[in-house]
């Protein structure tokens, strides 16, 4: 069965960092493509970073140079370092497998 399970969020000041987590099981992450999205109170999900089978990473122009996605294979798990948050980061955030299975989420709160 195909689950992703994120971690790591939380509460945190801004110009502070975070490193979410998520876990995967039921495939490897040798053969997927895992994105993050995330959702902020009253809007749409949106796409923030995602990392492919490759190592081929991308980014949300929101979010370049402050958030870096990167995969551990060994460990099931892809990480979402999270740097210089701000406010506008605050949002749920997601993770996904290529296929349409997503996680439960956890929230992200950037003070001012």
């Amino acid at each position: 069965q195909v689950q992703l399970v994120e971690s790591g969020g939380g509460l945190v000041h801004s110009g502070g960092s975070l490193r979410l987590s998520c876990v995967v099981s039921g495939f490897t992450l040798d053969y997927s493509t895992i994105t993050w999205f995330r959702q902020a109170p009253g809007s749409e999900r949106k796409w923030v970073a995602g990392i492919t089978s490759g190592g081929t990473t991308n980014y949300a122009d929101s979010v370049k140079g402050r958030l870096t996605i990167s995969v551990d294979n060994a460990n099931n798990t892809v990480y979402l370092q999270m740097n210089s948050l701000k406010p506008e980061d605050t949002a749920v955030y997601y993770c996904k497998k290529s296929t349409g299975n997503w996680g439960q989420g956890t929230q992200v709160t950037v003070s001012s």
